[in-house]
């Protein structure tokens, strides 16, 4: 409620002085509808009317779309005969502590740190 009220008495004021820009307006000048409504990688999202918004009015919203979830899934996952597998996240002092996964039941098992995703290969044909 609060929000629409802010947002009404900027556009009026907006409106009776033609030499003020109102944030409202510079909202869709810097960033466009779409920009606004994308949402982050925390599912952050505002009402088009939400006041804050207003922190918008004169940069752009940019949200970055290459999600570290989403880069991750595009690894295929790594294929062991063993039954407990370790991961580090490589790349030595760039990694992380070392995690023991098992891989004992069927399917793909996920790294906690990094989401690298380890299969067991059975040797059952």
């Amino acid at each position: 409620m609060a929000s629409k009220l802010l947002i009404n008495n900027l556009s009026k004021a907006a409106r009776s002085s033609p030499r003020c820009l109102s944030p409202l307006a510079a909202v869709r000048n810097s960033s466009t509808r779409s920009d606004i409504e994308k949402v982050t990688h925390t599912g952050q999202i505002f009402d088009k009317d939400d006041y804050r918004n207003v922190r918008f009015t004169n940069a752009k919203r940019y949200v970055n779309e290459n999600w570290g979830i989403k880069l991750i899934d595009e690894v295929a996952p790594i294929v062991s005969k063993e039954r407990v597998v370790y991961c580090d996240g490589g790349n030595g002092p760039l990694g992380h502590p070392k995690v023991y996964i098992n891989l004992d039941k069927p399917g793909n098992h996920s790294c906690g740190y990094c989401g690298l995703r380890f299969v067991k290969e059975d040797d059952h044909h």
